[in-house]
């Protein structure tokens, strides 16, 4: 798909690396709807880059839909969707007061990175397959992202890497799903980047987690994330995929 001319939605895309795959979308044409629960700052990246911003929460199904009537409403139907919005924690399953961690806080980041993910999904490819095919059948493309936490997940990451590893396993089944319908679907796996959460680390542990990637030892940039998000747009053959984006990075227990 030829990103010029057509409406993309980004989650979570007010700051990092959703901001930057804004920015990118837009960069090379698209008409960009910046979802966020944070409205000022997505304000503030949609007026940079001649977007929309649209207040959303992904997990309240009223929310998402409010979002994107106002997204097709200014743009058009979407026929991108990068899912990014996501949250983190770290706590272990049996406290140092040999307590249980609180079901509560498992349950929060699944219901966000997971559950949230496949809302606004759904709500995107029911959308999506009422459109006019393009060139090949294609009607749409999302992508999800993931993490290296899907795979290598480190102590105290039982709910992160859970709901990172559940957009994993979402991905295959639901590229089959849509494939009827000309909607293909990725996963990116991004590893340590350098996003406003990571910079607020103080400095020498942020070069301790640089200097643990392989090659290049940097953390990532976030414009890398970005044009692979892209590249995922435009390479029509992509589908059904999860794509490690990390220097060869496979993280140690703790």
């Amino acid at each position: 798909m030829n990103i010029q001319g057509h409406a993309a939605i980004v989650t979570g895309g007010a700051s990092g690396l959703g901001e930057a795959v804004a920015r990118e979308l837009a960069r090379l044409g698209a008409k960009v709807a910046v979802l966020d629960v944070n409205m000022a700052l997505a304000e503030k990246v949609a007026t940079d880059i001649g977007g929309l911003a649209c207040q959303c929460d992904i997990t309240h199904t009223d929310s998402v839909v409010v979002a994107l009537d106002k997204a097709a409403a200014a743009h058009g139907p979407a026929r991108i969707l990068m899912n990014i919005a996501g949250i983190g924690t770290a706590k272990r399953i049996v406290g140092k007061d040999g307590n249980a961690a609180p079901l509560e806080d498992f349950a929060r980041v699944i219901n966000v990175n997971l559950i949230g993910s496949y809302n606004i999904s759904r709500l995107f490819a029911a959308a999506c397959t009422k459109l006019e095919p393009m060139e090949d059948g294609e009607r749409g493309v999302m992508m999800f992202t993931a993490s290296v936490a899907a795979f290598d997940g480190q102590v105290g990451q039982q709910a992160y890497s859970a709901s990172k590893g559940g957009l994993v396993g979402m991905t295959l089944p639901m590229a089959r799903d849509l494939a009827q319908h000309g909607i293909r679907v990725c996963t990116v796996a991004p590893g340590l980047f350098a996003t406003p959460l990571m910079k607020q680390l103080p400095e020498p542990v942020q070069q301790s987690l640089a200097a643990s990637i392989p090659f290049p030892s940097r953390l990532g940039k976030p414009e890398e994330f970005a044009q692979l998000a892209c590249h995922i747009v435009t390479n029509g053959h992509l589908n059904g995929e999860v794509i490690r984006l990390d220097g060869a990075l496979r993280m140690a227990p703790r």
